[in-house]
């Protein structure tokens, strides 16, 4: 099984920490990094070849991580010399990848099983499958409908509840071929190029635990429970 993690990303939202470190390698606990820990549960999972898309920082990547044989992962090395977007440096890497694969960002930390993401892909036969987390957002304010200046309905401090992208998707090749290597592409293009075809995606639905190191606030709560969910995080480990 192969999987191509996205690590080109300047990681702006998590500055500081990002200013020397490409935010995957950002520090959780005392002894990993976010790719390690990632690395290490994709062989877990099964996955024996990765691809590394790097970009902003990406020699510091290549010297931490290497060929990978420290983890028993045969990787290689995908550079972004502009921004191409999410699904922009899958193109180029296109006549190298497997007819299914996964795609993931590598700053995630969840207990997902990644293999069963690529397995459940590869038997709905549906172009992209992505990985979907439950949120819940509480608004803090009364909200209003209205209609021509009348106001219809009111709810006091409503909470909403929806499905959000994990950043792990299972990905078929042919999904790629409308699009020209070396131009930008959006992981939201793509899904709305998808829905306009009625060529649907599939959603795999996922309830354990995960947490997108995007913000300062996320990565300090990922510091705060590693300890606790190391276990569940690596196994054996």
């Amino acid at each position: 099984m192969h999987v191509v993690i996205l690590a080109g990303g300047k990681g702006v939202r998590l500055r500081p920490y990002t200013t020397a470190l490409p935010k995957p390698l950002v520090p959780i606990g005392d002894q990993h990094a976010i790719l390690e820990i990632v690395l290490r549960q994709l062989v877990n999972a099964g996955f024996t070849s990765c691809t590394l898309a790097i970009g902003h920082l990406g020699e510091i990547i290549r010297a931490y991580v290497g060929d990978g044989s420290q983890w028993g992962l045969d990787i290689d090395y995908a550079t972004e010399e502009s921004p191409l977007g999410t699904m922009g440096p899958l193109l180029a890497l296109r006549e190298r990848l497997p007819e299914s694969f996964l795609v993931m960002n590598g700053d995630i930390l969840t207990d997902l099983d990644y293999a069963d993401v690529l397995r459940r892909h590869q038997a709905s036969g549906a172009p992209l499958t992505i990985a979907t987390y439950a949120r819940k957002v509480h608004i803090d304010f009364g909200v209003l409908t209205t209609d021509e200046s009348r106001v219809v309905a009111f709810t006091e401090k409503p909470s909403m509840d929806y499905r959000v992208s994990m950043g792990v998707y299972g990905l078929s090749r042919a999904t790629l071929g409308p699009y020209t290597p070396g131009l930008p592409l959006g992981f939201d293009e793509l899904v709305l190029d998808l829905l306009k075809a009625q060529n649907l995606p599939h959603a795999y639905d996922f309830e354990g635990y995960w947490l997108d190191i995007g913000r300062p606030d996320d990565y300090d709560q990922a510091n705060a429970e590693f300890t606790s969910r190391k276990s569940l995080l690596l196994k054996g480990a």
